[in-house]
């Protein structure tokens, strides 16, 4: 038997869950593992499975699904670990139906793996009532709960909202986090967004960060990848791999930490815009030793436990809201229409250009070098 099997989430690799499931799933069959989602790359890194899980893509874990279903294998598992099982229940829903509405017929067994070693951890098979299932809840102690209980219990009362995401599993002063930009933070246990004309434009059960707001720009709410809390909460050794080069000098520009942060993982230095956009790029680019210049303006959401920042890093602390403004500058002086530059020899040589144009803008600043 053929087996594909999408691993979701730091959570579940950091626990050690991954590799056992993993293992514990080729005894029925011959495996392939891949990431669905991003943020689980860095923990795949940690972890040294890079050989084991393939993070070769950025992808939605509907498509990575998918990938595995063109593949015509004869099982395909999920593997999550929520942060709780509400988020868990209710992730695995999405997925399933995001995925589900991309392909052609629906014939492939999925189960999901959610939370295994909690007592709320669960297996739900999503469209079979394959034997295997029962092997593994006995195996792995986890309870069975079939599509209609995570609708039931978690999904009925949202469908007749329109225009509205109503977030499940969420904890008062948590950052909420849509693709990838901070726009607010709750202060309850029950979260729902609205939006209007594909902007968000109020929140029940937390406050707007209108800064973020502006950053974020159109959503789809029904599409759109939000995320409560920090994005991991393990407290890790990071592993530094080795990485390509260039002969040149190759600077960078990442204005959004919504973007693929691994696609600068071939630079020499990294431009970052915005606390949250630095301390992501910062702690992910540390696996590959390469250095930060961060514009940010100390409106700083704690979105990781810790953010490592590689040796010789320079962060800028400009005045309260002209992050996004020098930001523009860099941009418009530095790289034009593009996203790299080979004008520069030096972190040094590019430090000195980034004072010249806050100088011009006449904004305040610091300096912060990392040693």
């Amino acid at each position: 038997m053929r087996i594909g099997i999408v691993v979701h989430g730091p959570n579940i690799i950091d626990s050690g869950c991954a590799l056992k499931l993993i293992n514990l799933i080729k005894n029925y069959g011959d495996v392939k593992a891949r990431l669905g989602g991003t943020m689980g790359r860095t923990a795949v890194i940690d972890a040294g499975l890079e050989d084991v899980i393939d993070i070769s893509h950025k992808l939605f874990p509907s498509d990575s699904l998918k990938i595995f279903h063109d593949d015509d294998v004869d099982l395909i598992f999920l593997l999550n670990y929520g942060k709780s099982n509400v988020t868990g229940q209710v992730f695995g829903y999405k997925v399933y139906n995001h995925y589900i509405d991309k392909i052609y017929n629906n014939n492939i067994p999925v189960i999901q793996i959610e939370r295994p070693g909690e007592v709320d951890g669960s297996i739900i098979p999503w469209n079979n009532d394959l034997e295997i299932v029962s092997e593994l809840s006995l195996k792995l102690n986890l309870n069975v709960v079939t599509p209609g209980e995570v609708y039931d219990s978690h999904i009925k009362q949202d469908s007749n909202e329109f225009n509205q995401r109503i977030v499940h599993g969420v904890n008062p002063d948590e950052n909420i986090m849509v693709n990838g930009v901070v726009i607010g933070k709750t202060n309850s246990d029950k979260l729902t967004l609205i939006a209007e004309d594909d902007y968000i434009v109020d929140i029940v059960g937390g406050e707007l960060k209108e800064h973020g707001l502006e950053k974020l720009g159109k959503v789809n709410l029904d599409d759109a990848v939000i995320k409560t809390g920090l994005l991991r909460h393990a407290d890790v050794k990071p592993r530094v791999i080795s990485s390509y080069k260039p002969d040149k000098f190759k600077v960078m520009f990442l204005n959004h930490a919504g973007e693929d942060v691994y696609q600068f993982k071939d630079s020499s230095l990294v431009i970052t815009v915005g606390d949250d956009t630095t301390l992501i790029a910062c702690d992910i680019l540390y696996r590959f030793d390469i250095p930060v210049i961060g514009i940010t303006d100390g409106d700083l959401d704690k979105v990781v436990e810790k953010g490592f920042k590689v040796k010789n890093s320079i962060i800028f602390e400009v005045e309260s809201g002209f992050d996004d403004i020098v930001g523009q500058n860099i941009k418009s002086n530095i790289f034009g229409d593009e996203l790299v530059s080979y004008n520069f020899t030096d972190i040094s040589d590019v430090r000195d250009k980034i004072i010249e144009i806050i100088k011009n803008i006449n904004c305040n600043y610091k300096i912060n070098y990392i040693d």
